[in-house]
């Protein structure tokens, strides 16, 4: 069975002196405010498309990697992960970096790694955002 996801954005005005809003359908968090200048200038206020998909790619990375790691015997206790998009105005997403630091009894850092590039490669987000090139740093804690 298929889980549908939805978001819903408001934009009024034109792309560079207009505004919007953004909120996901489930209400985990409320309404938050989209411009231009958040998007392309600064990162002091607000959120922009490329951070809701960090925190996405993050989740679903850490969530790969914690699934491949157990069926292979070694679980983890913890792994901490974020991701980094880069956007360039005129250009649009140039790249995103996966860093992750992870607490797994029984497991070297070849290993480790090994492990976070076939999640890297794996997990859906990264799958859906194939055209963009994904970068991964891991280590064990």
């Amino acid at each position: 069975m298929a889980v549908d996801s939805t978001a819903s954005a408001t934009w009024t005005g034109d792309l560079l002196s207009g505004q919007g809003k953004v909120r996901p359908a489930s209400g985990v968090f409320g309404e938050v405010d989209l411009t231009w200048r958040q998007r392309a200038e600064t990162r002091e206020s607000g959120t922009s498309p490329e951070e809701l998909i960090a925190a996405a790619h993050a989740a679903c990375f850490a969530m790969a990697l914690s699934h491949g790691l157990a069926g292979a015997g070694t679980p983890s206790e913890k792994l901490e992960t974020s991701a980094r998009v880069s956007f360039q105005a005129g250009e649009g997403i140039t790249g995103i970096h996966l860093t992750v630091r992870g607490t797994v009894p029984g497991l070297d850092g070849d290993g480790f790694r090994q492990a976070a590039e076939g999640a890297k490669a794996n997990c859906p987000v990264s799958k859906a955002l194939a055209a963009v090139p994904i970068t991964l740093d891991a280590d064990l804690a």
